[in-house]
């Protein structure tokens, strides 16, 4: 056999350049807009959750720390009007008072400290919605002025971690549990939350439910990190892998809808929405012609993000969204619409909700969203990826159906029987305040719900 023999055919070198040529130029793609997952805060195990409970803060923000733990015996909501809470109004008075007088305290020293950064916000979040919602309500043209002592170093720790200066579904969820067994890894079965408003088991296992979407939907991410690393998706066995990945996550949102659906089981409706949900309030809160509130020592603070939270705040069904592009803001023309399906249509909310996530997931979501690679576009093009993707796509929209009938449960409902249907949930208010109509009893909400479930409907191939 002479050296020639051994030599590949010309026809096989062109086709292992041309294969080489497309890895290499799918890789620099991916250089352009991808970073290691660690660099965005995401864990491999326990996705936007840190991995490990948050450390609480010591040495000159001692202080914050207790004032937190002395919150949750001594602080009642103001319109709270049981015999304990009405018992408590004189240290709830004692306590605002004691944080009133408080120096502010510089969050310099916790720069450079994600964690410590973190733990922070939530615990200045929480003081500061302890602080308003116990407190008596003030003339109403008059904004409710919350302390410096507050204010200032929340709003510095929020600048830093690029997160809105108010309580987030970050501070109530991803950044709020404990270990039930300390000796053990963070998992499904071994977290809990303490710091609670109410005291309740509702709502600690509201924030625990949350929690175990946010962690099912790790296997989420690393289908999307398996995406972006395909070498060639017109390859026979790149084709494959992504159609198990979808049948994946078929499963995997089937199993976020049934922890969901949980809440049914756990959560009381009235609990939550008369105990626990007004903590939950923000500055909107009253509507737009509220005056809201004023954050003492800040500058321009009636332009910062105070709606509260809101499970449109996870980053995890953002991510959901747009690695199947979903198009809530009707960019693309995929059906012909009434006039009508453009007024129901979300057109911003979900892009306002990010301004209350974290900086670095929020990141990371522009990243995904700024990815050379559309899989939608892929499934549209490749017939044996077309099943499996829309598979993926109607077990969403069945997620989203079942989020409304829970809202629906928990708040439109509740809202309707409520001795102050005015006051509706931070998302509602949000909706307001930039322009849509409230209506009576959270009907606003409940078109959001379905705006969303429809674009997912949308996408379908």
């Amino acid at each position: 056999m002479s050296v020639i023999d051994l030599l590949p055919s010309p026809h096989h070198c062109f086709h292992s350049t041309v294969s080489l040529l497309r890895s290499a130029l799918s890789t620099i793609r991916r250089g352009q807009i991808s970073l290691s997952p660690v660099d965005y805060d995401i864990d491999e195990e326990t996705g936007f959750l840190p991995p490990l409970p948050l450390p609480h803060l010591t040495g000159d923000y001692t202080f914050w720390e207790i004032a937190l733990t002395e919150a949750e015996t001594e602080v009642f909501l103001w319109d709270d009007d049981s015999e304990d809470a009405m018992e408590k109004r004189v240290s709830s008075e004692a306590w605002r008072s004691k944080i009133s007088a408080w120096p502010v305290v510089e969050a310099n020293a916790l720069q450079g400290n994600i964690r410590c950064l973190q733990r922070a916000h939530v615990v200045l979040a929480y003081l500061t919605h302890y602080f308003i919602h116990s407190s008596p309500p003030g003339c109403s043209n008059d904004p409710f002025v919350v302390p410096k002592a507050l204010a200032v170093p929340f709003v510095a720790v929020s600048r830093s971690l690029g997160i809105a200066p108010v309580l987030t579904f970050a501070d109530t969820v991803l950044w709020n549990y404990e270990l039930i067994d300390a000796t053990q890894p963070t998992s499904a079965i071994n977290i809990h939350y303490t710091n609670l408003f109410s005291g309740t088991e509702d709502e600690s296992q509201f924030y625990r439910t949350a929690a175990l979407v946010e962690l099912r939907g790790v296997e989420l991410l690393k289908v999307i990190d398996e995406f972006s690393a395909l070498p060639d998706l017109d390859e026979l066995s790149c084709v494959s892998k992504l159609s198990r990945n979808l049948m994946r996550l078929v499963g995997v949102v089937e199993e976020m809808s049934d922890m969901i659906q949980t809440i049914r089981d756990n959560v009381d409706p009235h609990v939550f929405y008369h105990t626990i949900r007004p903590w939950f309030n923000g500055s909107d809160s009253e509507g737009p012609s509220h005056p809201g509130w004023v954050y003492e020592g800040v500058p321009d603070s009636d332009k910062l993000d105070l709606s509260g939270p809101s499970g449109g705040q996870s980053s995890i069904m953002h991510a959901l969204d747009l690695f199947f592009d979903i198009d809530h803001k009707l960019k693309s023309r995929r059906f012909s619409l009434s006039a009508a399906d453009y007024h129901r249509a979300d057109t911003g909310f979900m892009e306002r909700m990010r301004r209350y996530m974290p900086g670095k997931h929020r990141d990371y979501l522009h990243s995904l969203a700024n990815s050379p690679r559309s899989l939608r576009e892929v499934a549209e093009r490749t017939p044996a990826l077309r099943e499996p993707y829309n598979n993926a796509v109607m077990a969403l929209k069945r997620l989203r159906e079942i989020h409304m009938r829970i809202a629906c449960l928990y708040i439109v409902s509740m809202s309707r029987s409520s001795r102050h249907p005015s006051a509706a949930c931070p998302v509602a208010a949000m909706m307001e305040r930039v322009g849509k109509t409230r209506g009576t009893g959270g009907n606003e909400l409940a078109l959001l719900l379905k705006a969303r479930r429809d674009a997912t409907k949308r996408s379908l191939l």
